[in-house]
């Protein structure tokens, strides 16, 4: 079996066992993406092709399954063939779903005329908008199979400063942001996290991690759709928002033709723009900045969060000028 290595042999018992009996795996190869888990493709003696997911940091296996179920028919996800969400068969987390055709979004983008660009950001927004009509009791973080969010009383989008403050105690930022810097971006989310009172008690789903890199797409008669989101480990109850400010954290990265089709197909099929959506995903997304500064400094992400940071601040915190401004002219706390 090629790549015979990426599986362990519990693994491949489990497989012939519970997961594809009386399949044979002739070919078995890492699929790139997900800094997370691993996935690998399988291809069997029938020509069928399976994606095998490897949970190897925080086990979301049961969620991940039972999302698939509860998207059926509504967004296009892979179809689960069988779950070890324990590893009590496979002695591991393993998740096995079918293969599904299509390019990722971020490999076929920068390819296309602004026309067709257009035409792919639409899908992708209209995806969104299917994606926010799943909705549930309330906020809050999935951890089992129920996909009941908790804990009780839990409120992602609050706490804005608290959470960018435990990030630059308990991450890397020091390593890359001086202590004005710092400073500057603690001062910086007490200032904006008031708009998100107006999501406060939001309860649809949100994938967490929507962009180019987890959106398959492929072009059939004509026209661009969208095949398959994937990796949906960090899901949550909350906002649409949050992915609105994923999908353009980067937006100098993107086509122009294609957030504005994205915009126009979000906002046309029943996502919510509000007259300061803006603001408020901008907002949202300091969550996701402030926690890559947590990672490790060769992280892919680790250094383009310092760069995003850079641009929230004001020029005079990143030239080592900048003065807290809760503090007098002689060094003494304001009252």
């Amino acid at each position: 079996m090629t790549g015979g290595q990426l599986i362990d042999e519990s693994i491949r018992e489990w497989l012939a066992r519970d997961a594809l009996p009386g399949l044979q795996i002739l070919h078995a190869s890492a699929l790139t993406g997900g800094y997370s888990n691993a996935n690998i493709l399988l291809i069997t003696n029938t020509g069928d092709r399976y994606v095998l997911r490897r949970y190897l940091h925080h086990n979301t296996c049961a969620v991940e399954t039972a999302l698939a179920g509860r998207l059926a028919g509504i967004v296009p996800v892979a179809e689960v063939i069988a779950a070890d969400p324990d590893g009590a068969a496979a002695n591991q987390p393993v998740m096995l779903s079918r293969f599904l055709p299509g390019d990722l979004v971020s490999t076929v983008l920068p390819e296309l005329a602004p026309r067709e660009a257009r035409e792919l950001g639409r899908s992708v927004g209209a995806v969104l908008a299917a994606i926010g009509t799943v909705t549930f009791p309330r906020p809050g973080f999935f951890d089992g199979p129920d996909l009941v969010p908790g804990p009780d009383g839990m409120e992602p989008t609050a706490d804005l400063p608290v959470f960018v403050d435990r990030c630059l105690r308990t991450g890397n930022a020091h390593h890359a942001l001086t202590p004005a810097e710092q400073q500057a971006l603690r001062q910086h989310s007490t200032q904006v996290a008031p708009v998100l009172g107006a999501v406060h008690g939001s309860h649809q789903l949100v994938h967490s991690d929507f962009n180019p890199k987890n959106l398959l797409a492929a072009h059939h008669h004509g026209a661009w759709t969208i095949t398959a989101v994937l990796d949906w480990e960090f899901a949550f109850s909350s906002t649409p928002l949050f992915d609105v400010g994923n999908m353009l954290r980067f937006r100098n990265e993107l086509p122009e033709a294609f957030t504005d089709g994205f915009l126009t197909g979000y906002d046309t099929t029943g996502g919510c723009l509000p007259d300061n959506w803006r603001e408020l995903s901008q907002t949202l997304d300091l969550f996701a900045i402030a926690d890559f500064l947590t990672r490790p400094t060769e992280h892919p992400f680790f250094g383009k969060a310092i760069d995003l940071v850079r641009k929230l601040l004001p020029a005079n915190a990143t030239n080592g000028t900048w003065l807290d401004p809760t503090n007098t002219s002689d060094g003494s706390p304001t009252p």
